[in-house]
């Protein structure tokens, strides 16, 4: 449908087409479009919520699990603390007896040690010489006198490992005091960590609200080391945070604050562990999209040409029809005025035939007739000059007559000639010498004369105006085979361009801007097809043009 129009434009047909798939498929695809990115940002929430609820859910669990840890410690130290009196608890022997049946209950002790208010300890049962140790200016011990009871971080201490200390204090009816206090070993919690197996894409630890690590972490390090973490805020509830450290990583992190001590859980997933099935969804919708608008583009594409050339079609039938009618309309004019003419120019013909005649004959019985010779040429002058006024007005009524196909025995080089002579004086005008070429023994063939003038005449006349400068025209006519006879028109004009030849037997197509219509070789191309022949042209911009017809010698047309 390229420059079909001339000039380098697109066809009107292009521009429709263009406009039919940019329409259709905007409508197509815009819904499809919209849809898929409100499922990607929907199905990408949602598989963000999916994968950090199991977190907070681990969070809560190992939040709740150390709560019940340290309530149910505490609540023994407490009921000791309360159904033991001061003298029984400095007692050796018993408070020996209440450390042995504490770890065989609960587990996870230590030692245990009786202080009183001036911070000296008076009872110690454990695995440590620390009797008689004074605590009364350790952190802790300031914190359970004044709070009660106390859980404390995890430090070294006197032990020179890792432990953390829970304490309750009983007050007197004086106003006095003593604290109960034991040491919990950290493998308790290292054990509450290690039970939740991380991926190595994830990370468990307890830290205080100091940021110095309660348990090891897999990307911080050891126990006591400081994580390189903002501190989140406080929250009852399980929370949710992206995070980025000082270390420049990116992670998701959950954390939850342990009730009744400084302790805040901390779990941490890198992002593309936690949404590796979102990637993998997240691929395959952005496939789908991908493969559906090509599909779609397809279809769309594949329907507006398969639309647009049937449009093409009829605007092409429709063309022919109508230069049909204007063909048939312009040949009857031609008929009528041709008949009128013939009849004005037959009757005063035929009355000098009559008479030139009469006088010939006159002459010829008078054999004394003064210069007899002479006026005997004169009179076959004249008896010529009206044969061929009379060749001439018949040559036009038939050529003028258009009638139905109407198969008659051609002589494809005596029809040539009759074309060539009504294009004879232009020829001689232009300086175009035209041959024509025969093989040796071309068969005649059953076609249709009036219609195959109409053909030849249009390719010669196009191969004149061609020759605007002076040329030669050859017409060259072969037997193919036993049933064809080719007919092959060659010029030595400008040619035409390879991108025009492409258009040439398409209706409209003109290079004659200012007078031609495009109708002529469409209309031949018909004709030929028509009468059972094809048609074929070869040109070379500079060099010329060659048009070929091949007729069937026999066949009847199609």
């Amino acid at each position: 449908w390229k420059d079909t129009e001339g000039g380098g434009r697109r066809s009107r047909y292009c521009r429709l087409w263009e406009f039919s798939v940019l329409i259709t498929a905007g409508v197509s695809l815009t819904p499809l479009i919209v849809m898929t990115v409100f499922d990607y940002y929907s199905n990408r929430q949602a598989f963000k919520q999916e994968t950090i609820r199991p977190l907070v859910r681990l969070a809560l669990t190992t939040k709740r699990s150390l709560e019940f840890f340290l309530e149910e410690r505490w609540a023994a130290l407490d009921f000791i603390i309360h159904d033991k009196s001061f003298e029984e608890l400095t007692d050796q022997e018993k408070l020996t007896l209440v450390f042995r049946n504490m770890r065989r209950s609960f587990g996870g002790f230590v030692d245990i040690g009786l202080i009183d208010s001036a911070g000296i300890q008076q009872t110690y049962v454990g695995p440590y010489a620390l009797g008689g140790m004074n605590y009364k200016e350790t952190d802790w011990f300031h914190e359970v006198v004044l709070r009660g009871v106390y859980v404390s971080d995890v430090f070294m201490g006197y032990r020179k490992f890792p432990h953390f200390v829970i304490a309750v204090k009983y007050e007197k009816d004086n106003g006095d005091f003593y604290i109960l206090r034991t040491t919990i070993d950290t493998a308790i919690l290292d054990q509450q960590i290690q039970s939740l197996a991380m991926r190595p894409g994830g990370d468990a630890f307890i830290t205080n609200r100091e940021g110095v690590l309660q348990t090891p972490s897999r990307f911080y390090g050891n126990v006591l080391e400081t994580v390189p973490i903002a501190i989140p805020p406080f929250s009852e509830n399980p929370e949710v945070q992206e995070i980025v450290d000082r270390r420049g990583n990116s992670y998701i992190m959950s954390y939850a604050y342990v009730n009744l001590s400084p302790f805040i859980v901390v779990l941490m997933k890198e992002p593309g562990t936690l949404m590796e099935n979102w990637f993998t969804l997240r691929r395959n919708l952005v496939g789908f999209l991908i493969l559906s608008i090509v599909v779609i583009v397809l279809l769309i594409m594949g329907t507006s040409s398969y639309l647009v050339s049937r449009i093409r079609e009829a605007d092409i039938r429709q063309a022919k029809t109508l230069h049909s009618i204007q063909y048939t309309s312009k040949m009857a004019s031609i008929g009528r005025l041709a008949a009128g003419v013939a009849h004005e120019v037959n009757n005063p013909l035929a009355i000098i035939n009559e008479k030139a005649g009469l006088a010939k004959d006159l002459i010829q019985l008078s054999e004394e007739f003064p210069q007899r010779e002479k006026f005997l040429k004169l009179v076959e002058s004249i008896l010529r000059s009206v044969e061929r006024c009379s060749t001439i007005t018949h040559r036009l009524l038939g050529f003028a007559k258009r009638m139905d196909v109407q198969i008659e025995t051609i002589d494809l080089e005596v029809l040539l000639k009759e074309v060539l002579s009504f294009l004879e004086k232009e020829a001689i005008y232009r300086n175009i010498s035209v041959n024509i070429h025969a093989d040796g023994g071309i068969p005649s063939i059953q076609s249709d004369r009036g219609q195959l003038q109409q053909a030849f005449l249009n390719i010669i006349n196009n191969a004149v105006e061609e020759l605007e400068g002076g040329g030669a025209i050859d017409i060259a006519l072969r037997q193919e085979n036993d049933d064809a006879v080719s007919v092959t028109i060659t010029d030595n004009g400008r040619g035409i361009s390879e991108e025009n030849l492409k258009h040439i037997f398409e209706p409209f197509f003109t290079t004659k801007k200012e007078y031609g219509t495009g109708l002529g070789l469409s209309i031949t191309y018909g004709i030929v097809e028509k009468l059972g022949g094809n048609i074929s042209v070869k040109s070379a911009v500079g060099k010329g043009t060659s048009f070929t017809v091949t007729l069937p010698a026999h066949k009847s047309p199609v």
